[in-house]
């Protein structure tokens, strides 16, 4: 019914399908509000994290709402049964020469195809700040290097979105369009970038190659810290260009509403997130603050 409706649902339903099996081995006549926190908090990948645990749990209490009307027997489970404190992890910031790195760590993949196509995955990702899904999604008619734009459709939560390339940017992927025509006259995919068969990126396989190349570059996190991410280069767009912002005196609190739609946030508070993750933002803000603090009022 909510697919019907327009929703995704890729996580949500395999989590509700999951709890489905869950209630049907233990022969359960109903939703009770113990099976669904059995459930939510029993051992597997990821479950030791309880906002994980939460977020399975409210794909429960969803399910049991609608469910309710149908059999007063439901049970919604309560929300606040688990923890929700908010437990992202800061992401790893690339600088300009470990991006280049990375790049350089690209070109020596095998064979010549895929290291093209590594390169511009790596440089897309880094100068537009677009999703890694939705840089394997991207479709030749989306990609227009003439205009220097490309369209991402339909995307997390449904949104759509253009995004502008750099001259420099355009000319990088017109290079790689050209090869991988040369290469592939034939195609099997409208994908705009392709694996070394011709076929579209899978999004599941790309940290198994990432993660070498990371190593290769010489790039590792510090102790304690998680691994860097090819992701990661989303949140090395987004500080820069908010640094920028700052640095060239402008009115950040007005401007984040654009970057917010530039990346396909649901909504600012999604962005805002990056003032608590990176000190020299926060620095930067608190400094802008203290300094409207001490300006005379009119």
């Amino acid at each position: 019914m909510r697919r019907a409706l327009g929703f995704g649902l890729t996580t949500q339903g395999r989590h509700l399908m999951s709890f489905v099996r869950f209630c049907e081995e233990r022969s359960a006549g109903r939703v009770t509000a113990d099976l669904a926190v059995e459930w939510a908090t029993q051992a597997s990948r990821g479950s030791g994290d309880e906002v994980y645990q939460a977020r399975k749990l409210d794909t429960v209490r969803i399910f049991a709402r609608h469910l309710k009307a149908l059999d007063p027997a439901t049970e919604v489970p309560p929300g606040d049964v688990l923890s929700r404190r908010q437990g992202r992890v800061p992401p790893y910031l690339y600088s300009p020469q470990e991006i280049a790195a990375l790049m350089s760590a690209a070109g020596d993949l095998t064979p010549a195809m895929r290291a093209m196509t590594w390169r511009t995955l790596i440089g897309l990702l880094a100068v537009t700040g677009m999703r890694q899904g939705e840089a394997c999604r991207l479709e030749r008619d989306d990609v227009d290097l003439d205009a220097g734009t490309l369209v991402i459709a339909d995307s997390k939560f449904g949104k759509s979105r253009q995004v502008f390339l750099h001259p420099s940017a355009a000319v990088a992927m017109r290079a790689y369009e050209q090869a991988r025509n040369q290469a592939f006259p034939g195609p099997e995919t409208a994908a705009f970038l392709v694996n070394s068969r011709g076929r579209p990126l899978n999004g599941h396989n790309l940290p198994h190659t990432f993660a070498p190349l990371a190593a290769a570059a010489g790039i590792q996190a510090p102790p304690g810290r998680r691994p860097p991410r090819l992701h990661d280069l989303r949140h090395v767009f987004t500080v820069a260009t908010m640094l920028d912002w700052y640095r060239d005196g402008g009115d950040v609190q007005a401007r984040l509403p654009l970057l917010s739609t530039w990346l396909g946030h649901v909504d600012p508070k999604s962005t805002y997130w990056y003032f608590q993750a990176v000190p020299e933002l926060l620095a930067l803000a608190a400094g802008r603050l203290e300094q409207a603090g001490r300006q005379p009022c009119d």
